[in-house]
């Protein structure tokens, strides 16, 4: 059985839908759901599944230690961020090579970096006229939204498009390419 570890900081839907996904599979189980904030809906939603959650905060990324022991405790075959905004650590990047999937709510390179995520892209797109969007899953490397993009789906923006109906299309496309994607890198 393979192990997915989320890392995840909000409400948690991406990381629910993961979970939900792969509790019927037979090759592959979320094993843990790690979270740098408390009161982050997620945690429900994983305790919910009966997934544990392991609570850190950021001296925990950016020295050797606590997460790291976490982590070889859950011996993941691929660390899923859904919606975790930090920048993943260098040693962890490097110890995980190739195994670390993060979605982004663009078709990258575009609107990739620092700063956009969420409504950050989705106004962005809407306030340069942009015909099609989508959603990108890709490896992390050492900066932000630049790792080998692993899937891409996209859409048409119609003309008379809100931020509301442009993050609710986004969200169903999240549903439905994370969890491929994930079964993509642990070729099940």
């Amino acid at each position: 059985m393979k192990s997915i570890v989320i890392f995840a900081s909000g409400s948690g839907t991406n990381a629910e839908n993961i979970i939900r996904h792969f509790a019927e599979c037979p090759k592959a189980r979320v094993t843990a759901v790690f979270c740098n904030k408390p009161e982050a809906r997620v945690i429900a939603r994983a305790k919910q599944w009966g997934v544990p959650v392991v609570l850190f905060h950021k001296e925990h990324c950016l020295h050797q230690g606590f997460l790291d022991e976490q982590l070889e405790h859950y011996r993941p075959d691929i660390i899923v961020l859904a919606g975790f905004l930090w920048l993943f650590p260098d040693r962890l990047v490097k110890k995980y090579e190739n195994r670390i999937l993060n979605i982004h709510p663009a078709l990258l390179p575009a609107y990739g970096g620092k700063g956009m995520y969420g409504e950050h892209v989705h106004r962005a797109v809407l306030q340069n006229g942009d015909n099609i969007h989508g959603v990108t899953v890709h490896k992390v490397n050492e900066k932000y939204d630049e790792g080998e993009i692993v899937l891409q789906e996209s859409f048409s923006v119609a003309s008379d498009e809100t931020l509301a109906t442009l993050t609710e299309k986004i969200h169903q496309l999240e549903f439905f390419i994370f969890p491929r994607a994930i079964s993509k890198i642990l070729d099940i």
